[in-house]
């Protein structure tokens, strides 16, 4: 299906309220995205470009680029949700679960939420057995939680035309790469509804670091403007929003940029109209 044949045009003005228990009005979810990156082929993103051009193969300055936010900023981002005793969403490859098992200990540890996350972090669109790949990844997840997993997100947001269908069939419950609102909506598939969860492309390290070039502040700034204008919309129409952080070890791990997570998290903790939950959280409380 086309994505105009998969959901229907629907404004956020005039739906019905929705509530959250508690009072709450911003469901808030902490998405942490761990990839395993090929040593062997062209890195999935860079930070530096080779003096003659070119895709090198070794790229050990990029490979080790990423490779730092596995080994020492995912450790250094832990503390800080520690510190908020936030439950976050892991995003994971299913290849990165075997690759990085004391990450894989820590978030089952805290009782995280896994999602899929692609098997390995290639396009959707260049794996050459969309449906092996989705089915790879929920059975890794499944392996070391004991449950499949509910959520899915796609490397970089890719999909083919066949995604959504392919979820619902391999029991998935929930993706996250239509970022077109702010309250889960459903997607039609051959097999049945899909529900999308919204993700973030605009408070995404990713997006403002990488792409959009800001200093490492933006993170925060950004943060918490958003907050604070779903919050407000929130209670002018008297119905709840979903806002998702989202962050990358080798990104917002880095020393330079921790705090500003750190200080997004701490404005928005200062809210009781706010809540932190996981995907699977958002999905029930929503009822969809």
């Amino acid at each position: 299906m086309r994505p105009t044949e998969r959901i229907d045009y629907q404004p956020i003005e005039g739906r019905a309220p929705v509530r959250l228990p508690g009072g709450a009005r911003v469901a808030v979810w902490v998405v942490v995205n761990v990839e395993e990156w090929s040593d062997s082929e062209p890195m999935p993103r860079t930070v530096l470009t080779p003096p003659a051009g070119g895709t090198p193969s070794p790229d050990v300055p990029n490979w080790a680029w990423h490779e730092y936010g596995n080994r020492v900023g995912f450790w250094r981002m832990l503390r800080v949700l520690d510190r908020h005793r936030i439950p976050a969403t892991l995003a994971i490859n299913g290849s990165a679960i075997g690759a990085y098992p004391p990450i894989t200990q820590a978030a089952l540890a805290r009782d995280w939420e896994f999602i899929g996350h692609g098997y390995t972090q290639k396009n959707m669109q260049k794996v050459p057995d969309e449906r092996r790949d989705i089915e790879r990844t929920r059975d890794a997840i499944a392996a070391v939680t004991g449950a499949a997993p509910r959520g899915w997100l796609g490397p970089g947001l890719t999909e083919t035309w066949e995604t959504p269908d392919l979820l619902v069939e391999s029991g998935y419950e929930y993706v996250c790469d239509w970022v077109l609102d702010d309250q889960p909506t459903r997607l039609r598939t051959r097999a049945g509804d899909i529900v999308n969860i919204p993700y973030t492309q605009e408070c995404n390290d990713v997006a403002m670091m990488l792409i959009q070039h800001h200093p490492a502040e933006e993170y925060r700034r950004r943060a918490v403007d958003q907050f604070d204008q779903l919050l407000a919309d929130a209670r002018a129409d008297d119905s709840a929003r979903v806002m998702a952080l989202v962050v990358h070890p080798y990104i917002m791990g880095a020393p330079h940029r921790l705090k500003y997570l750190d200080l997004a998290l701490d404005h928005i903790r200062r809210h009781g109209e706010a809540t932190f939950h996981t995907g699977a959280d958002i999905l029930d409380a929503w009822a969809c």
